[in-house]
């Protein structure tokens, strides 16, 4: 596979501009700097099986089989740092993609023994010793002969010795570099030689893609694909990243393979058709089918390996979480969780929650030591009381029932922390979820401390201490936070997606990346989502108290509506209650605003306060404004004149009131383009 990769993979062939011959001692000068650079740090394969040997400066370790192989360098556990400087300082440094292949022979060539070395060549069916007795570095392939004596571990009894050779012969006995395991050597003579293969090897086989070439050069490879896709690499290997994601990364990248495959295919057929047959244009037709489909894939993958963009837009991850309805003989069970039980705490249990009133039905009540098993015997319409304690659990909470979740006490008392690594701590997906009066502490997280996937969740006068993004509302999904706390997202404290409906009223978002994130609702498969935020206090944020995520054309578009106002009638903003001194904003000078037919209110009349709150309220306007002009556009291309009055009001309910933004690190409100 490798072998088809490098042959027809459309690496470049362009000639490079020869360097000047390098006087003797120079060029021993230079041959140190780059051993020294490539060996600078190599102590991180400290893993290994073996210890180090006198003389060489890596590690080994012996195959696993039947088959009594020679100690091989192990090589592959380098640190991300050690991958990135190889790539940037040695390798690639500043070539295009259609250098790559010439980059990669000219580094080889300086550091590679071109003889005098066995390795072990290693496929998906077997592995067989060869002896290195030259080095084609154009072509990146060694030319090898069988080792004496014969060694070859398969999973094919069939493979002889006869076989090999016949398989070699047809291979003109040349191996592609990144398919042999150097054997080790304890003199440290080809230790180079080791980690060189390593570095081609894993390019190969995790940077390169087959279409890279074919894209266009504006600025160099390392910087537009190396450098994210390296990163991605290792935050998935150190739990970075969210399975769901890295499931829908690895889908991606082989729909997008496939596709381009056929796309070669058919391009290659078309060279071989005449210029006016039928069936060329057919050919054509479905070659742009795919052209488009490999793009879209292209930037899917690009949004998921950048950084930054990963976390601002997530995925799409469904729960596959089954509620189990109403308990088959239809009672509703009171879960008490405590990890010990006293005769007072149990009274006051009784007085307070369980029967605060005589009882007209006997309740069912269960007792549990940890939060996590109290929610995982849960039915619809259960209770599960946590009382006071510190529990630490390892698991996910998913729930998927209509159910209650609440402490008796107060939050700080009331403390669930998540230890151990995972993708999610609660999950909700129930008709009517409401918890109250809870700590939750999250550690070695993937992703947010709560994810209302579907249904409606109600969160009341609780604490959310975070590790990653706070609380994601998806999709058709609806929250509502009340007097709560939240802080110590390294993304948002709360990401609204479209289509959703969030209700956040007095609560505190604070110390995060952000502290809310309204993700691009101006596709048009995307609804508006509904959000009101009263009475919150969202401070000391590293960026934007309130970011819109939307995309670049919206910006070019927004010229386009200033002279069209007809959707502003299907917008509705309540701004009610806000500070005396600044008055009540009228809704036709919002509008107005939004829409660029008047002046920008006169700024230093109105306080901080009201200016962050109207600043969101214009914005959302705006953006709100300029999607319906979109819809009425897409309408108009397809001969629709007039469009039905129910069709084009989308409706975005805006309540913007009486919130304070203090000392966010870039303002109360911005906007990210992409």
């Amino acid at each position: 596979m490798a072998d088809g990769l490098l042959a027809g993979g459309g690496l470049g062939s362009e000639e490079m501009a020869p360097e000047p011959e390098l006087p003797g001692w120079a060029a021993e000068e230079e041959l140190e700097r780059l051993e020294k650079g490539l060996f600078e740090n190599e102590d991180s394969c400290s893993d290994c099986s073996d210890h180090a040997k006198p003389g060489s400066s890596l590690q080994s370790f012996v195959p696993e089989g039947k088959t009594h192989f020679p100690e091989m360098f192990q090589t592959s556990q380098l640190l991300f740092y050690e991958r990135f400087r190889a790539y940037q300082d040695y390798i690639l440094a500043d070539c295009k993609a259609s250098e790559v292949k010439e980059f990669t022979a000219e580094f080889l060539e300086k550091v590679l023994e071109p003889s005098g070395w066995r390795a072990v060549w290693h496929t998906n069916v077997f592995e067989v010793l060869v002896e290195v007795t030259d080095v084609d570095f154009t072509a990146l392939k060694a030319v090898v002969r069988l080792a004496d004596p014969y060694l070859c571990e398969s999973q094919v009894s069939a493979f002889t010795l006869e076989c090999m050779k016949e398989l070699l012969d047809l291979k003109e006995y040349r191996l592609p570099l990144q398919e042999l395991w150097v054997v080790f050597d304890d003199s440290g003579l080809f230790d180079q030689t080791a980690l060189a293969i390593e570095h081609v090897r894993f390019f190969y086989q995790n940077i390169w893609r087959s279409w890279d070439e074919e894209e266009e050069d504006e600025y160099d490879y390392f910087v537009r694909c190396v450098e994210p896709r390296l990163r991605l690499h290792y935050d998935i290997l150190e739990d970075r990243v969210p399975s769901g994601l890295i499931v829908d990364y690895q889908n991606l990248l082989t729909q997008c393979e496939e596709s381009y495959r056929k796309f070669l295919n058919l391009r290659s057929s078309l060279s071989n058709c005449n210029s006016d047959s039928e069936q060329e244009n057919i050919s054509m037709v479905e070659g742009l089918k795919l052209y488009s489909e490999i793009e879209q894939l292209k930037q899917k993958l690009k949004l998921i390996e950048n950084p930054l963009l990963r976390y601002v837009f997530g995925y799409q991850k469904n729960s596959n979480i089954q509620a189990k309805g109403i308990r088959p003989n239809g009672q509703k069970v009171t879960h008490v969780v405590s990890s010990t039980m006293t005769t007072g705490l149990l009274q006051s249990l009784l007085r307070d929650r369980l029967c605060p009133e005589p009882c007209k039905e006997e309740t069912e009540i269960q007792f549990h030591s940890d939060p996590l098993s109290a929610i995982n015997a849960c039915y619809e319409g259960d209770t599960v009381i946590v009382c006071p304690g510190h529990y630490v659990v390892h698991g996910a909470f998913s729930i998927a029932d209509s159910i209650e979740l609440e402490g008796y006490g107060l939050p700080d008392d009331i403390v669930i922390e998540k230890r151990g690594k995972g993708d999610t701590f609660v999950d909700c997906t129930g008709a009517d979820i409401k918890i109250s009066s809870i700590k939750f502490v999250q550690h070695d997280a993937v992703e947010g401390i709560l994810i209302i996937h579907r249904g409606k969740t109600t969160l009341e006068n609780c604490v959310l201490q975070c590790e990653t993004t706070g609380v994601t509302v998806r999709t058709s999904a609806e929250f509502l936070m009340k007097n709560s706390d939240l802080y110590g997202a390294k993304g948002a404290g709360v990401e609204i997606y479209p289509g959703s409906k969030c209700t956040l009223s007095d609560n505190g978002i604070h110390h995060c990346k952000e502290g809310i994130l309204i993700k691009d609702f101006l596709d048009e498969h995307y609804d508006i989502p509904k959000i009101s935020m009263v009475n919150n206090v969202i401070h000391n944020n590293e960026g934007y108290g309130v970011v819109l995520v939307k995309p670049t054309i919206f910006s070019d578009l927004q010229e386009d509506t200033q002279d069209e106002t007809e959707e502003n009638k299907a917008l509705k903003v309540q701004t009610s209650g806000e500070a005396d001194e600044a008055g009540r904003v009228d809704l036709e000078e919002l509008i107005q605003c939004a829409t660029g037919k008047m002046e920008l209110y006169a700024r230093a009349e109105l306080s901080e306060q009201v200016e962050g709150n109207c600043e969101i309220v214009n914005e959302l306007v705006a953006a709100s404004t300029q999607k319906g002009q979109m819809k009425k556009k897409r309408l108009s291309e397809l001969g629709i004149t007039q469009a039905d009055d129910n069709l084009m009001s989308q409706e975005m309910f805006v309540s913007i009131v009486g919130n304070q933004f203090k000392w966010n690190g870039k303002g109360s409100f911005g906007t990210f383009l992409f």
